[in-house]
Order: C-alpha cells, then sequence, then structure tokens
C-alpha cells in the first residue's frame, strides 16, 4: 500500500507504508517524497510540547493556494527526533492510502 497527498487534482507526495510515519493521527511524509516544487516557505510556526517547533509550507498547484498546509520539524526535540524533516499535511490537502 502506498499514501498519497493530493491538492487540487495532482499529486504532491508519495510513499510507501513503511517509508511514512504516523503520529497522532498524521502522516508523515519522508524528505524524498514531496513535490518541492509545489511547497513554498511560510513565516507560520507553532510549537508542541514534546515534538519542539514546528515550521510551515503554503501548498500551491496550478494557481490555488492552501496557506500552511504542511507542517515539519527542522529541529526536533530528542522524543520526536526521527520525524526531522518529515512533512505531514492538513487544510485542504488529502491524505489517501491507495
Amino acid at each position: 500500500m502506498t499514501y498519497r497527498a493530493v491538492f487540487n487534482g495532482q499529486v504532491i507526495a508519495e510513499a510507501p507504508d513503511d517509508a511514512v510515519k504516523h503520529v497522532e493521527g498524521n502522516v508523515y511524509f519522508p524528505p524524498d517524497a514531496i513535490d518541492r516544487e509545489r511547497l513554498h516557505d511560510s513565516q507560520h510556526h507553532t510549537r508542541c510540547h514534546w515534538k519542539g517547533k514546528a515550521s510551515y509550507y503554503h501548498v500551491e498547484v496550478d494557481g490555488s493556494i492552501q496557506s500552511d498546509a504542511a507542517f515539519f520539524y527542522p529541529k526536533p526535540w530528542p522524543l520526536a527526533r526521527n520525524l526531522k524533516d518529515y512533512v505531514a499535511f492538513w487544510r485542504g490537502v488529502q491524505v489517501e492510502r491507495i
């Protein structure tokens, strides 16, 4: 089985089951599974009490932009070190298992 992240009909991430990480209901895609051309840096950040500071990307496909729809932990705290640079999606990006 494979996981895909889809926005505006375009696959923006795809990885096999054994490559993704599942944390708190989110599917985190490995860095090499992401279509980086679809992601644009955001200045938005949040903080998780055990993962650390999250950074965000805007997702863009064919001129349609979803703000802060992808997040990742560039410097996760020790308990979440296995999430470093993995990307999760939300806010209108559909994650599906196929």
